[in-house]
């Protein structure tokens, strides 16, 4: 989408409380690459993960921004695990994805993307259930 819309639409990352640390309820890291990290407990320490991150994935079109140490953007956006937003000119919510992983829906974002700009939609085959 950053390729496609990037020139009209500024596409930003918002790190925030990292969903997969050891410590977490939810442990991973280490498959394809991904980080092994504990929670951070500083703003710097934060930083260095979400950076890792951004290397990890290959973000470096996009700009990251960090959420603070308190996740107040995360807790304002309920953006934990992850979630997809547009937001307009005036700086007004166009589009709220569902929580991810399972209502992460990108096409949904494209969607109102193109709505926004003004592009004919996409016609896409209807999703299957549980998919």
């Amino acid at each position: 989408m950053h390729a496609t819309y990037g020139d009209e639409v500024e596409f930003l990352m918002v790190y925030i409380r990292e969903a997969h640390a050891l410590d977490s309820p939810w442990p991973m890291g280490g498959k394809d690459g991904a980080p092994i990290v504990e929670d951070p407990v500083t703003y710097g320490e934060r930083k260095d993960v979400a950076q890792r991150c951004m290397q990890a994935l290959d973000m470096s079109p996009m700009t990251m921004l960090i959420d603070g140490i308190d996740n107040e953007v995360g807790d304002t956006y309920a953006a934990w695990p992850d979630r997809l937003y547009l937001v307009d000119e005036k700086g007004k919510v166009a589009y709220a994805g569902g929580p991810g992983p399972y209502a992460f829906e990108p096409d949904e974002l494209e969607d109102a993307i193109r709505a926004k700009l003004d592009l004919e939609p996409i016609q896409r085959k209807p999703k299957k259930k549980g998919k």
